[in-house]
């Protein structure tokens, strides 16, 4: 649930460079991270069934671990995607810095290496699971990272909205200049500029 939430807030960010760039980056990362969460989901699910599967059947056992780890390797293999989409699309829209995208697209590659080695090694995985484990690992310090850029963005663009061509400070100041054109005696208070008297009172 964190993820997608992450991941929604990224998008929202970063979909309006995209835009402007004919790029959609941010939505490759995105599909990225909901295809990470529906792996992972499965991923526990299979661990679920492995606790509640009795020793004593031990085709079944076998099969479980067999569906586990497959859904493992995609796992890291959408991981790599939403690393690889929301880094590029943060460094084009300035959000993240060099060293954060660097690090993101290197955890992806990790995590994608390890993907694509893992079935051949899969009994033994040896150096391969430590390629994927550091390749985690970064992913952590990655999230954590982009998190708080995200939250510590500053909400000027809502404070600057008063000041548009429509309403707010800038009609009060251009209001201000007309009422300074008029003579002394024909000049408003401000909380009188915009109630006209009747006709009767008119007359």
């Amino acid at each position: 649930m964190l993820a997608t939430l992450f991941g929604a807030g990224a998008v929202s960010v970063l979909w309006r460079t995209d835009r402007e760039q004919g790029t959609a980056w941010s939505l490759v990362g995105f599909a990225g991270v909901i295809l990470q969460n529906i792996t992972f989901t499965g991923v526990m699910a299979t661990r679920l069934a492995l606790a509640s599967t009795t020793a004593h059947d031990s085709s079944t056992i076998a099969g479980l671990w067999a569906l586990h780890n497959a859904l493992f390797i995609f796992n890291g293999t959408f991981l790599a995607l939403a690393m690889t989409g929301l880094s590029i699309s943060g460094r084009s829209a300035d959000l993240i810095r060099r060293w954060h995208g660097g690090i993101g697209l290197l955890a992806a590659a990790l995590q994608f290496g390890s993907a694509v080695l893992s079935p051949l090694v899969i009994d033994d995985p040896g150096p391969v699971g430590l390629l994927g484990l550091v390749g985690w690992l970064i992913w952590v310090v990655w999230i954590v990272a982009y998190s708080i850029t995200l939250i510590r963005l500053t909400s000027v663009p809502i404070q600057a909205l008063p000041n548009n061509r429509r309403t707010g400070p800038v009609e009060s100041f251009r209001s201000d200049h007309r009422q300074a054109d008029l003579p002394d005696g024909q000049r408003r208070h401000p909380a009188q500029q915009r109630v006209e008297p009747p006709e009767s009172a008119q007359a």
